[in-house]
């Protein structure tokens, strides 16, 4: 269900939601293997409308991030997101049970991909 959620997804950010893209999230791509799933990766993130640039405020709060548990990848994406006040979605369970834990500590949404767009589209989005 993860992978058709995304799927989803990513095909409505071809149409009219914005995606989000970030020089964290390239650099991850960057580093796949397998070069047919790194292409169509590439195919989707082109269509990004927003691309967030690492600045040092960035990397300050996922130096703070960090510290609350959040490995130092997600820590970046989650503090990327941030910056320009995005929702962040993930298939990382236990991601999004530290997050919760600290929610009162985390500025943006964070959502399993799967509710996020159930609950999209029960509201008409």
């Amino acid at each position: 269900m993860e992978a058709e959620a995304i799927i989803v997804i990513l095909n409505r950010c071809l149409a009219d939601w914005d995606l989000v893209g970030s020089e964290v999230i390239e650099y991850e791509i960057g580093q796949m293997a397998d070069e047919e799933r790194k292409n169509a990766v590439e195919h989707f993130l082109a269509c990004n409308r927003t691309m967030v640039k690492i600045t040092e405020n960035i990397v300050k709060r996922a130096c703070i991030v960090h510290e609350m548990g959040i490995d130092t990848f997600d820590a970046l994406h989650l503090a990327s997101a941030e910056s320009v006040n995005a929702i962040f979605l993930t298939t990382d369970d236990s991601l999004i049970k530290i997050i919760n834990r600290q929610e009162d500590n985390i500025l943006i949404p964070v959502h399993n991909p799967v509710q996020w767009l159930l609950e999209e589209e029960t509201n008409g989005n």
